[in-house]
């Protein structure tokens, strides 16, 4: 069984920055998002599917600053001190989050091949399209392996998933290429339709977009 990208995760120091460098880079505004109560994030989200990554989508994340801190570290490894750091400069792409329907199935493939993905957790929130339901793999440090290119593994529990309420947004992802995840873990993963190496030179991520402003790469190194 393959699985396929659900959304990319572009981490921002707060929501006006992220909304600013998403136009001012890929000559687009972001739609509405929602707040994650349990890590004290919230985002904006706009769709960016393609025939090879149907109802993707990309995420641009922050830290809320109106909720209170959460009892742990908060996901994609936003507390991280290098992160933060490098957030403030301007957002960086961070982890590319993949779809599957049996996230237990693959965690344990992969804790069986030496990597941790976390456990599964169960988050919810209100959207203007309906409740939206999932468990997310996060590890209890809050890190991403592989310097962001192994992906977090997310199952979806609602009865629709987010995109398919999101409106056109002029964006769509022509490539993503993953780099530095081990054999044994891409035959764990089966990805379909992501281009991934072995070789950990270079970005951890690169995706390539369909933009207003034409062709647009983004890294994780940028």
């Amino acid at each position: 069984m393959s699985n396929r990208l659900d959304h990319l995760v572009v981490a921002a120091a707060s929501l006006e920055q992220g909304v600013a460098w998403c136009e001012a880079t890929l000559g687009v505004t972001p739609g509405p998002g929602g707040v994650h109560a349990t890590m004290g994030t919230h985002n904006r989200l706009l769709r960016i599917a393609t025939e090879a990554f149907p109802d993707a989508y990309l995420e641009i994340i922050a830290i809320d600053p109106a909720a209170p801190a959460p009892g742990r570290p908060r996901w994609f490894g936003l507390d991280e001190p290098a992160l933060r750091e490098r957030v403030a400069q301007h957002p960086r792409l961070v982890t590319a989050v993949v779809r599957t329907p049996l996230v237990e199935m693959h965690r344990w493939g992969l804790i069986n091949v030496g990597l941790h993905p976390g456990e599964p957790i169960a988050f919810e929130r209100a959207s203007p399209a309906g409740p939206l339901a999932w468990r997310l793999l996060v590890r209890d440090d809050g890190t991403l392996l592989l310097r962001g290119a192994l992906p977090p593994l997310i199952e979806w529990k609602s009865e629709r998933h987010p995109a398919t309420a999101m409106a056109p947004s002029g964006l769509a992802l022509q490539s993503l290429r993953l780099a530095g995840i081990p054999k044994r873990a891409q035959d764990v993963l089966k990805l379909r339709g992501i281009e991934v190496g072995t070789d950990a030179d270079g970005p951890a991520l690169t995706a390539t977009f369909a933009t207003p402003r034409g062709e647009v790469s983004l890294t994780s190194d940028d």
